[in-house]
């Protein structure tokens, strides 16, 4: 069983004496209940920028979790990618993407997800990513591996990109976007597929139950990741950001995939599929 960086802390019991594991998955659960019933009709509310649209379910799945995290703890943060963005804590935070995947949730295309997070001091101590047109929770918590709808996942054992099936996507930067492709380009067609999933925290969960063996994103935030950073290491996979420092909840680049796979990333591409216009490195 792999563990992420740093040790393992209790997780926290609520006010009804529930722990954080519990109050998790009823928060899946209710994530589930609203995402399904809504699917096919959620309309677009809002746009934050290209791709970037916001519907009506975001809201409402986000303040259904807040109100299940904060009935049991009060005085935990909350950093949340609607209505909570610029929440930071040193302490006991849950960090959620009510719906990672909006534009294609409003498309009708069943390939999204809801992910949440509890983090302490900025390092994920447990956290979910739920799938629920294909009924899969992924869930990790820190020193307990990674289950996929409760049996043990771990990362793929494939040892070189040649043999990869590889999880890129795009973000809302541009320039970071059109170097993303780039990248797919370089690696073409020197590995086994390519694949756009327009959900970060399904990529990460990809990686941990080794559908995919290697993902690349550029353009993170922290509801995006929080949760996949902990399942793809507790799988037994690594998960840098473009230095190849352990990756934490504020890295906008990643790289994850098994060791042998993001050794030898590193060793082609180093830092070059990131490297800003006119950058010298």
């Amino acid at each position: 069983m792999a563990s992420s960086v740093g040790d393992p802390l209790p997780l926290p019991s609520g006010r009804t004496g529930r722990d954080a594991e519990a109050v998790l998955r009823a928060c899946a659960e209710a994530a589930r209940e609203i995402l399904l019933e809504s699917f096919g009709t959620a309309v677009v509310s809002d746009v934050k920028g290209r791709g970037n649209v916001v519907t009506e379910v975001d809201f409402r799945v986000e303040q259904a979790l807040k109100e299940r995290i904060l009935d049991e703890f009060p005085d935990h943060a909350i950093l949340g990618e609607e209505e909570s963005a610029t929440a930071r804590s040193d302490g006991w935070m849950w960090v959620i993407d009510p719906i990672d995947g909006t534009k294609n949730f409003s498309r009708g295309i069943p390939h999204f997800s809801s992910t949440i997070a509890l983090c302490h001091n900025g390092e994920p101590q447990a956290g979910f990513t739920l799938q629920p047109m294909t009924n899969e929770l992924f869930f990790a918590r820190k020193g307990h591996g990674t289950t996929l709808n409760g049996r043990p996942a771990r990362a793929s054992e494939v040892t070189t990109i040649r043999e990869s099936v590889v999880g890129v996507d795009l973000g809302y930067d541009n320039d970071r976007g059109k170097r993303q492709l780039g990248l797919a380009y370089d690696l073409w067609p020197g590995l086994e597929s390519i694949r756009i999933n327009g959900s970060a925290a399904l990529g990460f969960s990809y990686v941990a139950c080794g559908r995919w063996d290697l993902y690349l994103h550029a353009n993170l935030q922290p509801w995006d990741s929080a949760a996949g950073l902990l399942q793809v290491r507790e799988a037994g996979a690594v998960v840098t950001d473009r230095d190849g420092a352990p990756a934490t909840l504020w890295s906008e680049a990643i790289v994850a995939a098994p060791r042998a796979v993001h050794e030898e990333f590193f060793a082609r591409f180093g830092r070059r599929p990131w490297r800003e216009e006119g950058a010298d490195a």
